[in-house]
């Protein structure tokens, strides 16, 4: 807890040891160096925890005495303090003090999982927009190829048999060029080409690292959570058997329908789903609430129970209010 210093209570403390006569002059106050510093120790020990759990700084605000700490991402050193540039958590390491801020761009790293949208089809290479603060790439050479065969030089001329402008794709962050872009790949048979669903966006920082992006909730939708906050909701895909009882294989599922566009026939309460999911993130996102799967399971319960699955019902999740009492359900149940 924050531990408030003031100057009367500094000098009442030190009544029975010390006798000011009534005439004598008044003691001038301490510097507030140090005032400053216990501050600085509580807010900082505040911020020593989990990011979720650092302290809320404003543009502007004093976090730190600059003879004692190193500025980092989101600070800047007026008057030998460290104030805050942005708004956000306060975050520290050793002795680097930095505010990771409440809205920013996505940054990635090796191995996430990113959901993204084409929008350039170049010589070898398509750009993918990912909500970071360049569009990324991914290379002819890093894609699966019908049958999985090897690169043609008749692939390099039909590139948008392959992806065109506008379309989703789910991909893995391979690398970094030298100018910061990010290398996708999407050489697994998860990744590719995103259909039968609906895109929903919400902030980065609310997208935590798991062992596992890929779910398939009980009442038939598929999530797939990027960690780049771009979040896909489809309908349920099953695997496909063979007359011999053997799953497809890497030829089948590497064929031509995996770079089709088109979408197939979705029931009419399999859509209605999808659009209630949509809704439900987007309503924990507006709350700033860290998205699971478990927790989009559990809030689809409580909208159910609250409101029924029929359309009629998602209108009324629509309304502020019965939200809110959706997310009180939902908090109520994890007590």
């Amino acid at each position: 807890m924050f531990r408030i210093v003031t100057p009367s209570s500094s000098s009442s403390s030190a009544a029975p040891h010390h006798h000011h006569p009534p005439t004598s002059r008044p003691r001038p106050p301490r510097h507030d160096d140090n005032n400053n510093n216990d501050d600085d120790d509580d807010m900082l020990d505040q911020a020593a925890g989990d990011t979720a759990d650092g302290a809320v700084t404003g543009p502007g605000q004093v976090i730190a005495d600059a003879h004692r700490w190193m500025r980092g991402h989101g600070t800047y050193v007026h008057d030998d303090k460290v104030l805050a540039s942005v708004a956000g958590t306060l975050e520290r390491v050793n002795k680097l003090v930095s505010v990771r801020p409440l809205r920013t761009k996505y940054r990635g790293e090796v191995g996430d999982l990113v959901v993204g949208r084409i929008v350039e089809v170049g010589p070898k290479r398509w750009k993918v927009e990912t909500h970071a603060s360049q569009n990324a790439v991914l290379m002819l050479s890093s894609i699966n190829l019908p049958g999985g065969r090897r690169k043609l030089e008749s692939d390099e001329l039909q590139m948008r048999t392959f992806f065109q402008e506008g379309d989703l794709l789910v991909a893995e962050v391979q690398a970094f060029f030298g100018d910061g872009a990010m290398s996708l790949h999407t050489r697994s048979l998860k990744y590719g080409k995103l259909k039968n669903g609906q895109l929903v966006l919400v902030p980065p920082s609310l997208v935590l690292r798991q062992k596992s992006h890929f779910h398939s909730l009980p009442f038939g939708v598929d999530l797939i959570i990027g960690l780049n906050g771009y979040v896909w909701v489809s309908k349920t895909v099953r695997i496909e058997v063979r007359p011999d009882g053997e799953e497809a294989g890497f030829g089948e599922e590497s064929g031509e329908g995996v770079y089709s566009g088109e979408n197939e026939d979705i029931p009419p309460s399999t859509r209605l789903t999808i659009s209630r999911v949509s809704l439900l993130i987007s309503l924990l996102a507006r709350h700033a609430v860290p998205l699971t799967a478990q927790l989009v399971t559990d809030a689809h319960a409580a909208a159910v129970a609250l409101v029924g699955d029929g359309p009629e019902g998602l209108r009324r999740l629509a309304r502020p209010e019965v939200g809110g009492e959706v997310l009180r359900r939902v908090a109520e149940g994890r007590e």
